[in-house]
């Protein structure tokens, strides 16, 4: 009987057991990077095939976008809106885009609580794909062009543009059809005093009466007339005549550390005089423009002297 060679004999015999289990293991793990790509692949296509397209999605898989530059959301609106939707549904779909397993809202939060107020359990949606920056900018120009938001929010949300995004105002101005002087008076609103920031969103005081105490920089100050305008109902014009009259008159404090600099220039030009005419000089002020000034002699002799030294000066 012949004897057997070894092509004979099982492949484990040929190439070693570890060899084949090694090659088992390639080939596994191949097969495990094929079925992810073809799912990854299966999700993308998914994806793209929602992407544009007006759906209704069930409103416990939305949420909120955190970077939403409105946060007051006026409950009597709401339900107003609300009432409507349990009649007609929400007439316009929601922008959101695809965050793991939910959907952010880029647009349309307010329709959204007004939804979840008038208790409808699925919302139409848009679905989209945008960067953090087209994100916030979209429903930036979504609040600011229905004019849903109150002056000090549109304010952050511009400052949020050019802080987070380095955007210039030229660039914020293009991007929700405002001029850049509308944007710049805008932003200046953050320096008043946060108590009358409050004010102003809550309508307590408009955005003109907010502007016209931009110029009284004492921030204490700010908040007391802003308490007196709506304690005595002022106009906007009877508020700009208050910060006008407060600005003419100076504090004592202010105005004694004034006069005493003031003094301190005359006297050094007092000293410089004496020094060139050597005799005493002074100097009398009448208002800040005019005054006198008075030279001393002691002697005809000193007389000719200074006359002939003030001749020299021609």
């Amino acid at each position: 009987m012949a004897k057997r060679t070894g092509l004979g004999k099982g492949l484990g015999a040929i190439f070693g057991d570890e060899v084949m289990e090694s090659a088992a293991e390639e080939q596994e793990i191949k097969n495990h990077q094929k079925q992810e790509a073809a799912e990854a692949k299966a999700k993308k296509e998914e994806k793209n095939s929602e992407l544009g397209k007006e759906m209704f999605l069930k409103i416990t898989s939305i949420e909120p976008n955190r970077s939403q530059p409105r946060v007051d959301f006026r409950e009597e609106s709401l339900l107003e809106l609300a009432e409507s939707m349990k009649e007609y549904g929400v007439l316009q779909p929601l922008l959101v885009q695809k965050k793991g397993d939910f959907y952010e809202i880029i647009a349309g939060e307010r329709r959204w609580r007004a939804a979840k107020l008038a208790g409808l359990k699925e919302v139409p949606v848009v679905i989209r794909e945008y960067t953090k920056q087209q994100s916030m900018e979209i429903a930036l120009i979504e609040n600011v062009q229905r004019e849903d938001l109150n002056p000090i929010e549109e304010a952050k949300a511009y400052q949020r543009l050019m802080q987070e995004f380095s955007l210039k105002q030229e660039e914020i101005a293009a991007r929700v059809a405002k001029n850049r002087v509308t944007i710049t008076n805008s932003m200046r609103l953050l320096k008043l005093d946060e108590r009358v920031q409050e004010m102003l969103i809550h309508n307590q005081i408009t955005g003109g009466h907010a502007r016209a105490l931009l110029s009284v920089e004492d921030q204490e100050l700010q908040f007391q007339l802003a308490g007196k305008i709506v304690a005595e109902s002022l106009s906007v014009r009877e508020v700009e005549k208050l910060v006008k009259s407060l600005s003419k008159k100076k504090d004592p404090k202010e105005k004694a550390e004034e006069d005493v600099g003031i003094s301190l220039i005359f006297r050094e030009l007092e000293d410089r005089m004496k020094s060139a005419m050597g005799t005493k000089v002074s100097i009398n002020r009448k208002d800040k423009n005019k005054g006198r000034v008075e030279i001393e002699y002691y002697s005809e002799v000193e007389l000719e002297r200074i006359v002939e030294l003030i001749e020299s000066i021609r």
